[in-house]
């Protein structure tokens, strides 16, 4: 089991003991992602950073497509662009449609996708989008 965490919130107005571990995890941007097998320590350190990223179980078939459209050089850390279809990053998973903080459990992938978004693709991000939700 891998665990995909995704900056959601940008640096301006955060405590420093939060920017000091979005530093630890290599979380430094926005919309920046990376994979881990999770330890004690590290979800230790998500807990703390959970109402500013989004975070839940990868599965493979994802991981292997973010490897290959974004894994230039490492195989845990990722650049990502802002989502297809838009986010409403200042809600809780659940609490809106578009919401993204938190737990996403398995719907990560479904973000992480629309987050990879090809524009050379047959259909438009509006079915896409459709299609997915």
């Amino acid at each position: 089991m891998k665990i995909a965490a995704i900056r959601i919130s940008g640096c301006v107005g955060l405590r420093e003991e939060i920017n000091e571990t979005f530093n630890r995890l290599r979380l430094r941007r926005k919309y920046s992602c990376i994979v881990f097998e999770p330890t004690k320590e590290r979800m230790g350190m998500i807990k703390k950073v959970k109402d500013y990223i989004a975070f839940g179980e990868i599965d493979d078939e994802t991981y292997k497509l973010l490897v290959e459209k974004r894994g230039k050089k490492s195989k845990t850390f990722f650049r990502l662009h802002p989502a297809r279809g838009g986010i409403d990053s200042k809600k809780h998973f659940g609490e809106t449609r578009k919401a993204v903080l938190g737990n996403h459990k398995n719907k990560i992938n479904d973000l992480i996708r629309r987050m990879l978004w090809n524009l050379n693709m047959e259909i438009n991000a509006e079915q896409w989008y459709m299609e997915f939700h």
